[in-house]
């Protein structure tokens, strides 16, 4: 139970003991001497303990405190009763530790715990393993002393941790790592590096495979497609079954060789990951310029195609990839729009940013299938997207060139109101003349 003294007591029991020592010197002839040597009594009393205290405090090695009685013994065993409390929660404090440590010894991943100005706090052995930092032994050091990549160091300068950075791991350059860097607690960042070096390969392989039997079946398709033609060319009649044969024979190889080439864009984007061949593109006239191509796909549907172009509007990247594309936006608008519709082509420089968008009144996309317009063969209708020969390759193509030019795609689509395709370029990639 909680023991509680107040000042009142102390005051009441000190004068109890000064008046039962001044009647014993009263009676026996010595009241101020009495006095006197109670009173120094007591103080040697309180300064015994107070030095025992002080001891116990400072050179003690035992956690129990010195014995005594009354006043005293009351201290002491507040004090010890307040150490056992804290000695407990260190204990849980301690148990809690010891399990978030091996958890994170148990993570396949290196994790890293990095104070507010990026000097190491923590690591786990998979730390030492992947990316060479060892714990305890760099405690104190800075992340970028000891992982020395210009990727890395871009990473770090940026401040944009939303995005991973891939590195090669500084212990075994076989491995790629991704690393990524969250806020953890109030004042500190956990860093985590991932081996992907198998996704990597697993990646490599099937865009080299992708590539392959896309060049290997541009050579059978070129060739049917030159005997149909010359078939179909021929002087002698054909019957008419024959007719409808070669007919839906060639419009098949039509449909295969658009996938095959699409298949070769998709390759050639995936594979163009350096920046060497960037330059500035005038984005204006290549806008122009697209839109007076896609006049002859328009020629069955009859949509009212309006662009609002601003003049002068150049971002640095690849024109051949950014005329992929926007290309592609605007074919799929007029594909899947129905005939006789409006488009919208639109550029314009909007404060730090650069936004290129394409807008129709077709039938429009349901909420649900937004997310994965930009997957390899997604096709919301595939019967439509059949008779209208489309792929499901356009928006990929259209994502892997974006990310070349650190670009985001925005879909604002209203199932039967139409949907928008728009394009943002960061002003760092950008710049009007």
């Amino acid at each position: 139970m909680p023991f509680r003294l107040s000042p009142r007591t102390i005051v009441t029991r000190l004068i109890v003991a000064l008046i039962i020592s001044g009647i014993i010197g009263y009676v026996l002839g010595t009241t101020f001497l009495a006095l006197s040597i109670a009173s120094i009594g007591l103080l040697v009393w309180n300064y015994n303990h107070l030095f025992k205290l002080m001891n116990w405090l400072w050179q003690g090695k035992s956690i129990a405190p010195p014995q005594a009685r009354g006043i005293w013994g009351r201290i002491y065993d507040g004090l010890y009763r307040r150490i056992r409390k804290q000695r407990q929660k260190q204990k849980q404090l301690n148990e809690r530790l010891r399990k978030f440590r091996d958890g994170a010894e148990a993570l396949p991943d290196a994790a890293l715990v990095l104070s507010t100005e990026l000097t190491i706090l923590w690591g786990n052995k998979k730390a030492s393993q992947l990316i060479g930092i060892r714990w305890p032994g760099d405690v104190g050091q800075r992340i970028d002393n000891l992982i020395r990549f210009p990727e890395f160091a871009k990473y770090l300068d940026d401040g944009n941790y939303e995005s991973p950075c891939v590195i090669t791991s500084p212990v075994n350059s076989e491995l790629q790592l991704e690393l990524r860097m969250m806020a953890y607690g109030s004042d500190q960042i956990l860093l985590l590096a991932r081996d992907i070096s198998k996704i990597q390969r697993l990646e490599e392989m099937r865009r080299d495979f992708v590539a392959n039997v896309s060049h290997e079946l541009k050579t059978p398709l070129t060739v049917v497609r030159g005997y149909v033609e010359m078939v179909q060319a021929s002087e002698t009649a054909l019957a008419p079954h024959w007719q409808k044969a070669f007919t839906t024979i060639e419009t098949q190889v039509s449909r295969m060789d658009r996938l095959v080439e699409q298949l070769l864009v998709l390759s050639r984007v995936e594979n163009n990951i350096e920046d060497d061949n960037l330059q500035q593109v005038d984005l204006s006239r290549l806008i122009l310029t697209i839109v007076e191509d896609v006049q002859w796909l328009n020629q069955d549907k009859n949509h009212v195609i309006s662009d609002d172009i601003a003049a002068d509007i150049k971002v640095n990247g690849n024109e051949h990839e950014l005329k992929s594309a926007c290309m592609n936006l605007l074919s799929n608008a007029i594909a899947y729009t129905p005939a006789n519709g409006v488009i919208e082509v639109s550029l314009t420089s909007d404060g730090n940013k650069v936004r290129f968008s394409v807008k129709d009144n077709g039938p429009g996309i349901k909420p649900e299938h937004v997310n994965r317009l930009t997957e390899r063969f997604f096709r919301v209708d595939k019967s439509r997207s059949r008779n209208t020969g489309g792929s499901g390759l356009g928006l990929a193509i259209v994502k892997h060139v974006l990310n070349h030019h650190n670009a985001e795609l925005a879909i604002e689509s209203e199932w039967h109101e139409g949907s928008e395709f728009i394009i943002y370029f960061t002003i760092r990639n950008s710049s009007k003349a």
